[in-house]
């Protein structure tokens, strides 16, 4: 049976539609970073995400090659997470998607080092004839957060943070985010497939002890 992150992590990519506080240790990723709406019919942010998979994916069948990466065990591709920021905005403003700075991720097993993402990236553009000059290993140590599961539109977002913002207000903490802690989501739902109203996102904010 393939080790799936959302299975053996459920405090991480499964938490209640209630807020809820959670230590997130140190994780590696592949990131691809970029600037723009993610709504874009083929902008920035689609095509990232296409080199994303297509790395990720090579790297997930790399025992099939003669490529053998050290303590290798085969897994479920995590799901897509997104990393969110806006220039001089405290918070998100959902209105205005233009100004989004972004980075996409895909997290990694510990055993994928540096050097199998190097592999991966050339392999994937050789195969795919796609450009994986973007991606990147990316290593975050989210610490202390508040999250929570949100159920419909990302439009909608802000009437999930609310809730979490006034439970930090009962609790004695506010958010910390800053350029080193950001608006995290983690995507549980295949957007294509299932309808907005239906989709299901993490939402994770770093926070502190006021």
């Amino acid at each position: 049976m393939a080790f799936d992150f959302k299975k053996e992590y459920k405090e991480f990519y499964m938490p209640k539609n209630k807020p809820e506080f959670v230590n997130v240790p140190k994780a590696n990723y592949i990131a691809v970073r970029g600037k723009g709406d993610p709504n874009e019919e083929g902008g920035a942010y689609q095509q990232a995400i296409g080199v994303l998979y297509a790395v990720a994916y090579t790297l997930k069948m790399s025992y099939k090659t003669d490529y053998k990466i050290k303590g290798f065990f085969e897994y479920v591709v995590p799901p897509l997470e997104g990393f969110w920021w806006q220039d001089d905005v405290e918070g998100v403003d959902y209105t205005n998607k233009a100004t989004f700075n972004w980075i996409s991720v895909i997290r990694l097993p510990d055993f994928i080092l540096e050097d199998d993402l190097i592999w991966a990236k050339e392999t994937a553009a050789k195969k795919k004839k796609l450009d994986c000059s973007s991606v990147e290993f990316l290593t975050v140590d989210e610490g202390l957060c508040v999250q929570i599961m949100h159920v419909g539109s990302f439009d909608d977002e802000p009437v999930s943070v609310a809730l979490m913002d006034t439970y930090l207000e009962q609790n004695g903490y506010v958010n910390d985010m800053n350029t080193e802690r950001l608006h995290h989501e983690i995507y549980m739902s295949d957007a294509r497939k299932v309808p907005p109203e239906k989709w299901k996102t993490v939402i994770r904010h770093p926070v502190k002890k006021i």
